[in-house]
């Protein structure tokens, strides 16, 4: 049978995909399941006869055929494969009573809707707040942890003031050490230029470099006891700071909700105030769950920060008594064996060499070149 190209042009087109098709696209070209472009070959060689593909197997890169369809051409399209969704949906796979597949594409939650879950929480924590300060809401207490919680912010306060003491005092008391040093290399050259006094000079340059040396080893015990104070502060207690943070958080969140359930509840029942009531009851047992939680946590913090605070201040405050009574009483022996007591290593200050003549620095260049 002869078909003319008309006739062939309305078989044609229906089997294309106007989805993926471009608008400048050959008419006679065909998108696989593949996505690349086939075109439709007519042989007009020997009379007006047409080659075109009956089934879906005749197409290149065609991985399924549908059952009681294979020699229809009418309803040949292309679905777009996995590769063509986009990587931000959630896709999940099951299959029909006939044994294919079937993807379901899902929109996770957008930013927006997590912007909005924020700002619903913000304002009910926030509307919280004011109702406490006015005396208008209730809160949940706890008397003995909440003392408990007071009465360590105010240690860490106290401790953070002996730290920023200790700090001011080894900075002074660098600027001794150095200056005694100096003073010991002068004196010591003056008892090498002033032949009457050089015992006198040579007597107080000794007890100058005496009295540096034993500054080190009180700097170094001053560093010791600064090191552990700041590990202390800054480290063991702000982290049991930071449970409080969350738990007072977690607390502010657990009597928002609280509030607004006991408002519902209160409040003229319908079919819409159930599901409320219902939804609010929810979320008031997920923010208890989580408050009572950190609670916990807290109260075991607070009990082992307590025992090591005890342990390390002890330690600690037995170091700088012995180290400061024995440099200012002038028991050398007894610094020294504080330090190894207590495993402190010292660190020498450098030596602070005194300034040249211009004569001494011409010397010294001369040698240096000859």
């Amino acid at each position: 049978m002869e078909v003319g190209k008309d006739k062939v042009r309305s078989m044609v087109e229906p089997v294309q995909n106007p989805h993926l098709r471009n608008s400048n696209q050959n008419p006679m070209d065909f998108v696989n399941t593949e996505g690349t472009m086939m075109n439709v070959t007519l042989d007009t060689s020997e009379g007006d006869g047409i080659q075109f593909p009956t089934s879906l197997q005749d197409f290149p890169g065609s991985p399924v055929s549908l059952p009681g369809y294979a020699t229809s051409p009418s309803i040949m399209g292309t679905v777009p494969s996995s590769s063509s969704v986009p990587s931000s949906l959630n896709n999940s796979s099951r299959s029909t009573p006939g044994g294919h597949s079937t993807t379901v594409v899902r929109q996770p939650d957008s930013k927006i809707e997590s912007l909005k879950k924020w700002s619903v929480s913000t304002y009910k924590c926030t509307r919280q707040i004011i109702s406490e300060k006015l005396g208008k809401s209730s809160r949940t207490v706890d008397a003995e942890l909440e003392s408990q919680i007071e009465l360590l912010r105010d240690t860490h306060r106290r401790h953070i003031n002996i730290l920023r003491l200790a700090k001011g005092l080894a900075n002074n008391f660098y600027q001794v050490v150095q200056t005694q040093h100096s003073m010991g290399e002068a004196f010591a050259d003056l008892a090498q230029k002033t032949p009457e006094l050089q015992d006198e000079y040579l007597y107080n340059a000794d007890t100058q470099r005496t009295l540096s040396k034993n500054g080190e080893i009180l700097l170094a015990a001053l560093g010791h006891f600064i090191s552990s104070l700041n590990t202390l502060c800054n480290k063991t207690m702000e982290d049991t700071l930071l449970s409080i943070r969350k738990f007072e958080a977690a607390r502010l969140e657990y009597d928002a909700y609280r509030t607004e359930l006991e408002v519902w509840t209160g409040g003229p029942k319908s079919e819409s105030s159930g599901a409320r009531i219902h939804e609010a009851q929810s979320q008031v047992e997920i923010h208890k769950n989580n408050y009572e939680k950190l609670r916990e946590e807290v109260s075991i913090k607070l009990k082992f920060l307590h025992d090591n605070k005890v342990k390390v201040m002890h330690k600690q405050l037995m170091l700088f008594h012995n180290a400061v009574s024995s440099y200012f009483s002038g028991n050398q022996a007894n610094l020294e064996a504080t330090i190894k007591q207590f495993n402190v290593r010292v660190t020498g200050t450098p030596p602070v060499t005194p300034a040249q003549t211009w004569l001494e620095q011409i010397e010294s260049v001369l040698k240096t070149t000859f």
